[in-house]
């Protein structure tokens, strides 16, 4: 809510002016009020409604007789010649203010060439931008012109790469100091962005495996940091872009980071936020740990990942050989962006820059907090939609990526999202666009979210199926700690167990959840909430250790075997642990590291895992594309109501699949025989006529037509 002292003005409209007027001062009242601008001209102000307030305020509704000028500075006056600068508010909001100030032009940020480098910003508000320049040590101010669609421009002939800047902006009466929010570099802890040289950045390209739809992609979610942060496993540049991406004689014989991740056989490796984030002083990163959820700069890649946080190359370099090192190995990168908040909004470029236009806000001026950090992205914003599309575009162009995931996408708006699939496409044909579709309690209509009830007017992008997770494991919050799951126990869960299989595109009384299983991602575990393998300790304390490892990799096999786009949680593999804990983003890294010791512990459930994999790869049945082929093609049985059945056959095979979670053991036959391709962790070629079917089992066979 609007927060005041005794006197403030606001710009709501172009024809609209509120000021709140504290009834303790002066009385409390103003019988008129006049419209002062920065040249000394004066108007009279209308009052068109006074009302009273909470907190002993009395609200002045005031209508402007001539039309201002957006961008110039103005004062509102009452009559005890006491003034207030007028702010601009609610105006940023209006249809009007969004179509007179849309610019359309690619260059805003900094344009670089050895003999000019030119500045473009956009601030259709602010009365007056300074551009500060620091260059060997020397530092100079240069009064910006504005321009057309209030884009302040300065150009100087001079090769500045290498060059600190920042803008001074001179808006609501107040002067700010802010980095470029277009900004593709900058120092240590986003003091300044950088000058840099784009074309530098430079990949090979190397020839990916094709895709016929997204349900190719296995995808494998990890932490740049976590991923080789442990002690003792062979990486010289742990937690590090170019730690991630490392290999010598060491990580291959004791397969640890990148050389383990290659002999999984995932398709897609999902990083964990790599652009720039506030909570790690990137100048001491070890002495602080955080996911990177909590955005600073979106175009700018975080620099307590990189070796020298003071380069504003050295990240981009680094990072560009992480992309580069895994399209060399087949593997194709996605990141994990966040646009529906900002660290700190009030600290925030954008917010610097035009206040209050890039964030939610209601008539009464209270900002949206759906994601329960104190502010929400407004894509709606015309120039907002167009700096995140253009920024999933620069992210595509310079460094080659291969798909997008989302965080809490419900906050953003179909048509945003809709037209970063586009324009990603347009470099990438198998780019994907997934993202978690809760539908939070922002001011976004909920019609209009990116959401997973929304999902049908985004026909090319996914959403995390929290339907799945739940099903197959049991319910995840900490409230529900020990609710099963089908895979955990739970087989009155069956018929919801077929659902889930079914990508939830088939049942539902003709109301799926999902259209196509090219929406949905299935998964069991992510970095949020509890691993899989502690949330089995606490639902199934009745098992002992052996069957718990059974009944993860059910989960696994549940995950790898359905119909969908498949997601797994970097370790969960081998029974990844955080003690117990759920959300552990600013936790340390004893708790989030990746611990490959755990990997040759478990390494029945690793080779569990490449095993599905690898089945998953092989054979087509398991990744239909459109509900169509899974109504013709799918089928469910079962054994007595609790060992489910799911069979897949189309003209080129026949596959069955049993999940027994229980702690009885059942015998099948089958009509023809079936070749058996995996039982809980053996992997043959046997021909079967029948089977034994052991508690807690997970069963794949297959027969081929001829």
């Amino acid at each position: 809510m609007r927060q005041h002292t005794y006197y403030e003005a606001y710009l709501d409209d172009y024809d609209r002016i509120t000021v709140f007027f504290s009834r303790d001062s002066y009385g409390g009242v103003s019988n008129y009020f006049h419209l002062k601008d920065s040249f000394g001209n004066i108007q009279d102000l209308t009052i068109q409604s006074v009302e009273q307030t909470q907190n002993n305020y009395i609200k002045y509704t005031l209508s402007i007789p001539n039309p201002i000028v957006i961008g110039n500075e103005y004062y509102v006056v009452h009559q005890f010649a006491r003034e207030a600068v007028l702010e601009y508010a609610a105006i940023t909001k209006t249809e009007r203010f969004d179509d007179e100030f849309y610019y359309q032009g690619n260059d805003l940020g900094c344009s670089f060439s050895e003999t000019q480098t030119s500045f473009a910003l956009w601030a259709p508000t602010a009365a007056r931008v300074k551009l500060e320049i620091e260059k060997n040590g020397s530092i100079q101010d240069y009064e910006m012109q504005r321009s057309e669609c209030g884009v302040f421009r300065y150009a100087l002939l001079d090769n500045l790469e290498n060059a600190k800047y920042q803008y001074l902006i001179r808006v609501n009466g107040e002067w700010k100091e802010t980095i470029d929010p277009y900004g593709i570099a900058s120092d240590a802890n986003a003091k300044h962005s950088v000058v840099v040289d784009i074309r530098k950045i430079k990949q090979q390209v190397y020839e990916l495996p094709p895709m016929n739809s997204n349900c190719d992609a296995i995808i494998y979610e990890t932490s740049v940091r976590d991923f080789t942060i442990q002690k003792g496993i062979g990486v010289e540049h742990s937690g590090s872009y170019l730690g991630f991406c490392e290999e010598n004689a060491e990580t291959k014989q004791k397969l640890t980071g990148f050389s383990y991740l290659k002999s999984l056989g995932i398709t897609h490796v999902q990083l964990m936020p790599v652009l720039d984030f506030g909570s790690v002083d990137e100048n001491y990163p070890l002495l602080f740990y955080n996911w990177g959820y909590d955005p600073v700069q979106w175009r700018c890649l975080e620099g307590s990942f990189s070796l020298n946080a003071q380069s504003a190359y050295a990240r981009m370099f680094e990072f560009s050989k992480l992309v580069e090192e895994c399209h060399k190995n087949g593997i194709r990168v996605n990141l994990d962006v966040v646009f529906n908040h900002v660290y700190d909004m009030n600290t925030n470029a954008l917010q610097l820059t035009v206040p209050n236009y890039y964030f939610q806000m209601d008539g009464n001026g209270n900002f949206s907090n759906g994601s329960f950090c104190g502010n929400d992205i407004d894509t709606t914003r015309k120039m907002c939609r167009k700096l995140i599309v253009d920024t999933c575009r620069f992210l595509c162009k310079t460094y080659h990526i291969d798909g997008l995931r989302f965080d809490l996408m419900g906050i953003l708006d179909i048509a945003t999202m809709n037209e970063i699939r586009s324009v990603c496409r347009e470099y990438n044909s198998d780019f994907m666009v997934y993202g978690e579709g809760w539908n939070m309690p922002c001011f976004l209509h909920e019609g209009a979210r990116a959401s997973i009830a929304n999902q049908a007017q985004m026909p090319q992008i996914a959403h995390f199926s929290d339907r799945f997770r739940d099903i197959v494991k049991g319910n995840t919050s900490e409230y529900e700690i020990n609710a099963k799951g089908y895979c955990s126990g739970a087989i009155y869960l069956i018929d919801y167990m077929k659902d889930v299989l079914s990508a939830s595109c088939i049942n539902d009384n003709g109301y799926p959840m999902f259209q196509n299983p090219t929406h949905a991602v299935n998964y069991v575990e992510c970095h949020d909430n509890m691993t899989c393998w502690d949330k089995l300790r606490e639902c199934c304390k009745e098992d002992t250790r052996d069957k718990r490892i059974q009944r993860h990799k059910m989960c696994i096999a549940a995950v790898l075997l359905a119909q969908g786009i498949p997601f797994i949680h970097s370790g969960q593999e081998f029974a990844r642990t955080k003690h117990g804990k759920g959300n552990t983003y600013n936790d340390s890294d004893e708790i989030n590291k990746l611990d490959y010791e755990r990997k040759d512990r478990y390494s029945e459930i690793v080779e569990t895992t490449k095993a599905l994999i690898q089945i998953r790869k092989e054979h087509s049945v398991l990744r239909y594309a459109t509900a169509d082929e899974i109504r013709a093609h799918v089928f469910y049985h079962d054994i007595d109501r609790k060992v489910l059945i799911y069979e897949i056959k189309d003209e080129k095979e026949s596959m069955l699949i049993f999940f027994n979670p229980t702690h009885e053991q059942f015998h099948y036959r089958f009509e023809q025989p079936y070749e058996l391709l995996y039982y809980n962790a053996k992997c043959n070629r046997d021909l079967l006529h029948e089977i034994q079917i052991d508690a807690i089992s997970t069963i794949v066979l297959v027969k081929e037509h001829k």
